[in-house]
């Protein structure tokens, strides 16, 4: 599957050093975009036509138009996705407090160059109520911003006035309609990524085979998960629908966070090798057919496998690294050595093939399997090798501990068909 690239585009985040105007008036805006939010909620589900609620929700608020209508159009995509994918429950038309005060450029909002090199604002906060100030932030982000302002290549988009621990911040869209990728058929190496419960795995390809693997864990944002998700169904019980909807924000931050540390971590190690193309498992399809029971599918459809496929892709694009998409069939079963596809050959994290009695970490398998796969599909202009060592895995900084027993084998030398793993517990050499 050919996936068509989209324009790049990067959301950069300050904090509002507000020096004219009242922040009163811009907070007071944020609790009007919650109500705006909660009338096009309520309207979805009462059946209105869609098309209508902009100017419904338009003229019954204290909003600039433009406000309202990037607001609308934010609420009814949470509802298309809750329809198309059903992930959290039927968004909520009850939130109170705060809620983002979106805006286009030059619209609902503006920016400028200082003289000295600094970023001013101007957020229409109200009709005829503006707030102004200084933008401060990351010196990587704020030199993005000051390069978007001055190139044609980069143009601005839509902003978000949030409030984060009580103080407000600007969170700006940028895109860049001329950033090139390098083709995927010029590829030297295909790198394998497994999307997993708690980690995701690296294998790196090229026509010599198997170059390196690394697999980079994640236990905190699935035990986060869990944690904020029974403490949502206590305070539901308990009918505190504000804490409830603070709770859902809190985490949707942290698993932000972690996430695009990780995926940070992964395009940094995916540089070191020549022409890489990062090779991502298409999962829309396994994930609308997902059905093991309840408590499986709610615990599997709250994972961000597909946050993470995202993240990853589009900061790939950004450092000029094309990216695949591959069919994940038998990806997880197949022997990476002899080809072998079986599903009794996997068994949580350890893999021993049925038929040549391979072993291997489970996801360092599916992830070579992965990188295959993603010979045919970049076209590249080699023969897939045939493998008969890999290398020492290694894990990555994110693992909680580096070293001590873990509950599956895992390789910690090369392997080689017939002379395997041994069949207990080890190590993951660091």
């Amino acid at each position: 599957m050919t996936r068509k690239q989209q324009p790049l585009t990067k959301t950069l985040d300050f904090q509002m050093d507000i020096e004219s105007g009242n922040e009163g008036v811009l907070y007071d805006g944020t609790l009007e975009a919650r109500k705006a939010y909660n009338e096009t909620i309520q309207l979805a589900k009462q059946g209105e036509d869609w098309d209508d609620i902009d100017d419904i929700v338009a003229e019954k608020f204290d909003l600039v138009k433009n406000t309202a209508q990037r607001i609308v159009a934010k609420a009814l995509g949470a509802m298309e996705n809750y329809y198309e994918y059903d992930d959290f429950g039927k968004p909520s038309h009850t939130k109170d407090g705060s809620y983002p005060l979106r805006s286009n450029y030059e619209e609902g909002y503006n920016l400028s160059l200082a003289d000295d090199g600094c970023v001013k604002f101007r957020v229409s906060a109200k009709p005829y109520k503006h707030v102004k100030g200084t933008l401060n932030g990351s010196d990587q982000h704020l030199n993005l911003l000051r390069t978007a302002l001055q190139s044609d290549e980069w143009s601005i988009g839509t902003s978000e006035v949030i409030y984060h621990d009580e103080k407000p911040e600007l969170h700006v869209n940028i895109t860049n309609e001329e950033l090139t990728i390098r083709d995927q058929q010029d590829s030297k190496t295909l790198i394998g990524l497994d999307v997993n419960e708690d980690n995701v795995a690296l294998s790196a390809l090229t026509e010599e085979g198997v170059q390196d693997s690394i697999v980079i864990e994640f236990p905190e944002i699935k035990f986060e998960r869990h944690r904020y998700f029974t403490i949502r169904k206590r305070v539901q019980n308990a009918e505190k629908n504000s804490v409830f909807h603070a709770l859902g924000d809190k985490e949707k931050r942290f698993v932000n966070d972690k996430t695009h540390k990780l995926s940070r971590q992964v395009i940094e190690w995916c540089q070191q090798f020549e022409h890489p193309c990062i090779v991502l498992e298409d999962l829309k399809e396994m994930r609308e057919n997902i059905d093991y029971g309840t408590r499986m599918n709610r615990r599997l459809h709250h994972l961000p496998f597909n946050l993470i496929q995202s993240f990853v892709s589009y900061k790939a694009a950004f450092e000029g690294i094309p990216v695949a998409w591959i069919n994940p069939e038998y990806t997880s079963q197949r022997c990476s050595m002899c080809g072998y596809a079986e599903k009794a050959n996997r068994k949580r994290k350890r893999f021993k093939c049925l038929e040549c009695s391979h072993q291997d970490h489970s996801d360092r398998n599916a992830g070579v399997n992965i990188a295959v796969k993603g010979v045919a599909e970049a076209e590249v202009d080699w023969n897939v090798p045939t493998l008969y060592t890999l290398p020492v895995i290694r894990t990555g900084e994110l693992r909680q501990s580096a070293s001590g027993c873990v509950n599956q084998p895992s390789v910690t030398h090369s392997t080689v068909r017939d002379n395997t793993v041994d069949g207990g517990t080890g190590s993951i050499s660091s």
